[in-house]
Order: C-alpha cells, then sequence, then structure tokens
C-alpha cells in the first residue's frame, strides 16, 4: 500500500505541475499563428519563444518536488519496510515452530515478544536515505557519463557512434553499481527489523547472510527476476495491441486500456517484490538443524553391519539360456506354438 501511495502521489503532482505550468506560459498572437500554421520551423520557433525564461522556475520546481518525495518515500517506506518484515517472520517462525525442539521454539517466543516491541524506524529510515542519496549519485554518473563521451566526438574530427558507444558501456556500468547497492541496501532493512541492528549493524548482517547463503539468495532472487522479467515482456506485448489500434479506436478507450494495463503490470510487479522478501526472511529464518546434512546410520552391538539395511542391486545374468527360441537356427521357431 505505501509503495501505492508514494506511486500515486508523484503521479497526482506530475500532472498537476504540468497543467500549471502550462497555465503561467504566455502565448501571444503572433505565436498562435505560428503554431497553427503547421510548419516545423514556425512551429519550433514558436515554442521556443513560449518556453523562453521559464525552463529554470520549472526545474527549481522539479527539484523542490523530488526532493519532497524523496522524504515522503524515506518516511513511508521505512514504515511499510517495519510492518511487513515482522508480519513475515511471525508467519515464518509460527511455521517452523514444530521444527525445531521445544526448548528452541520458546526460546524464539520470547526473541520474537522482544523484537515486536522495539521500533528499528532509525535504522531503517538511515538506510533509505543511503538508498536516495545512490539513485541521486547513479544519476549524476549518467549525466557525467554523457560528458566523458562527448569528450571523444568533437567538431574537428566527430564519432558520434563510438561516442555512442562509450556512453551506453559508462550507462550499464553506472546502472549496474546502482542496482547492487541498492538492492544490498533493501536486504540490510530486512536484518535492521529481524536482528534490531543499527545501519551498520544491519549492513554486516547482510553481507554474513550473502556470504553463508549465497546459494539459496541467487536462486531466489534469480527466479522471481526472471518471472518479472516475463511479467514487463508480456505487458510490453499487451500495451502495443491498443497502442496498435489508436487510429482506429477512441483515444479514451485507449488510454484505458494502456492504464489497465500498466496497473495490471505494477500489481504483478508489487507481488513479485514482495515473494523475494519472503522467500529471504524464509532462508534467514531456516533452522540450522534443517541445513546439517542428515548423518549416515553405523553399525553398532545392537545392529551389526550384516543386519543394516543395504540396497542391494538385482543379480547380473552371466549364464546364455539355451532354450532360449530366438538363439535357434531353424527358421519360424519363434512364431510355432
Amino acid at each position: 500500500m505505501w509503495r501505492w501511495v508514494v506511486g500515486a502521489t508523484a503521479a497526482a503532482l506530475f500532472f498537476f505541475g504540468i497543467f500549471e505550468y502550462l497555465d503561467t506560459l504566455p502565448v501571444s498572437r503572433g505565436e498562435m499563428l505560428f503554431l497553427r500554421s503547421r510548419q516545423p520551423y514556425l512551429v519550433l520557433q514558436a515554442i521556443a519563444h513560449i518556453f523562453r525564461g521559464s525552463v529554470s522556475r520549472a526545474l527549481l520546481a522539479a527539484i523542490v518536488v523530488a526532493l519532497l518525495l524523496s522524504l515522503l518515500w524515506m518516511v513511508v517506506s521505512a514504515l511499510g519496510r517495519i510492518v511487513t518484515v515482522r508480519a513475515m517472520l511471525a508467519y515464518v517462525r509460527e511455521t517452523t515452530r514444530n521444527l525445531v525442539s521445544s526448548s528452541n521454539a520458546g526460546e524464539e517466543e520470547t526473541k520474537t515478544a522482544s523484537r515486536l516491541v522495539t521500533r528499528p524506524f532509525r535504522a531503517v529510515l538511515r538506510l533509505n536515505f543511503l538508498r536516495t542519496s545512490i539513485a541521486l549519485a547513479a544519476v549524476i554518473g549518467l549525466f557525467g557519463a554523457g560528458i566523458l563521451a562527448g569528450f571523444v566526438s568533437t567538431d574537428a574530427h566527430p564519432r558520434p557512434g563510438l561516442a555512442f558507444l562509450l556512453f551506453m558501456l559508462l550507462a550499464v556500468l553506472v546502472c549496474a553499481t546502482w542496482f547492487s547497492l541498492n538492492w544490498f541496501l533493501s536486504l540490510a532493512g530486512m536484518f535492521a527489523v529481524r536482528s534490531e541492528d543499527d545501519a551498520a549493524g544491519a549492513m554486516g548482517a547482510a553481507v554474513a547472510f550473502c556470504r553463508e547463503r549465497m546459494g539459496a539468495v541467487l536462486a531466489v532472487s534469480t527466479w522471481t527476476g526472471l518471472a518479472h522479467l516475463a511479467a514487463f515482456v508480456c505487458a510490453t506485448t499487451v500495451v502495443s495491441m491498443p497502442l496498435g489500434l489508436a487510429g482506429f479506436l477512441p483515444g479514451r478507450l485507449v488510454v484505458f486500456g494502456v492504464l489497465v494495463v500498466t496497473l495490471g503490470y505494477f500489481v504483478v510487479a508489487d507481488w513479485l517484490y514482495t515473494a523475494r522478501l519472503a522467500g529471504y526472511i524464509c532462508i534467514a529464518e531456516l533452522p540450522e538443524e534443517l541445513l546439517k546434512p542428515q548423518p549416515v546410520p553405523r553399525p553398532t552391538a545392537e545392529y551389526p553391519s550384516s543386519q543394516m539395511p543395504v540396497a542391494s542391486a538385482p543379480p547380473l545374468q552371466t549364464t546364455i539360456d539355451r532354450e532360449e527360441p530366438i538363439l535357434s537356427d531353424l527358421p519360424n521357431l519363434t512364431g510355432e506354438t
């Protein structure tokens, strides 16, 4: 719910800001004449004259809105993460309670009760602040990648292809770094709620968790990532159908269809995100007894080695059956009764 609230708030502010900004732009009769001429050059000149001197106000407003939305996201995301992780922890511990001994179960109940009393809001809030800072650094890194790629292609020696290739490589590197750090800090938020650690302790617990249970973590991340990719491809394919029929269908119907498919994709994406978080919690809460290999039964005085159950293979036949009709040298012997 908190993700939908933040998304709806951002969308409402975006459209409201666009409409309000367009209402503040003065349009003279000459500019309207150029716009109605449908000549590309005249239309571009009119648009440039309309937006002249007002882009700075729009940029300043966008920066203020982005800061406020980031603050809203950090606070609401921290509250949502605490509530969600605690609910999942309670469910997983209740499910796995019968898999451990009674003493361990009582100890886990005491720990759960103590954890539900404390509130690791500050730790999760600090982790969200780091995630926001990394996102801002990634945006700055993309601008820096564009500047560095521009140095390759100059007016004297234009190389647009090489500049584009260099920009794509730097952009992929920046995005991969941002994705890895954002995923790690998001995982650390789970341990800030589970172990009641501060931000540094939660990051250390996340590192130890990834080092000890690397296979299980990769399995959960890979399968949920593939499912997310499949959902994105299906949603993109379905959205292309009403867009392709935009010339034959009413505009409102096309917009409605695109909006419904987009919201459906967001629902599936949120469900997969929650499923991935639940998988991490199940891996972290899995008792150590279930991870240890089962002991091999050894012979004892009561059960000597000769009486131990051993899986025996079926006996091999090393002789030839002379009565087999197929081995006879008489023709059509196999067909006789």
